[in-house]
């Protein structure tokens, strides 16, 4: 990434922390980049193993109080897929999880820009959605079963 485009994220990111009463600290960009970096949904504890070759003295705990602060400053979103453990995703825009049973991964699908076609309860006003889809994917799919 250039350094314009860097200076440019870190406003974003500056500017969203301080509009929910959240101050910018070296800790936070740090697990914000591991959001960023590779958006594949990971957990809390994945999270902090990738933070941890960054920025090696970051706690558990840091980790855990970033997070939360990213999700309340509307930059990372949580995602819960049934029992598993609450996985963290970067991308804003309206989209659904597909997730694959066999493997475990996670993929982002883009909503349409018209939902009204989507149901909903009779003058229900829709917020944000939150819909994970479970199947097997194509990757998964492909190889033969045992």
């Amino acid at each position: 990434m250039n350094s314009a485009a860097t200076n440019q994220n870190e406003r974003h990111l500056t500017e969203k922390l301080s509009t929910s009463g959240f101050r910018f600290t070296p800790q936070r960009r740090c697990v914000y980049d591991v959001l960023m970096h590779k958006r594949d949904h990971p957990t809390a504890d994945e999270v902090f193993m990738r933070a941890k070759r960054a920025m090696p003295e970051i706690s558990h705990a840091t980790v855990y109080n970033c997070l939360d602060a990213l999700v309340k400053s509307g930059l990372a979103r949580q995602v819960s897929l049934e029992r598993g453990a609450t996985r963290f995703c970067p991308n804003m825009e309206e989209h659904c999880h597909y997730y694959c049973d066999a493997c475990g991964e996670v993929f982002d699908v883009m909503m349409p820009a018209d939902t009204a076609s989507m149901p909903r309860p009779k003058g229900f006003k829709v917020d944000h959605y939150d819909i994970a889809v479970h199947g097997v994917c194509a990757e998964c799919a492909a190889k033969p079963k045992k």
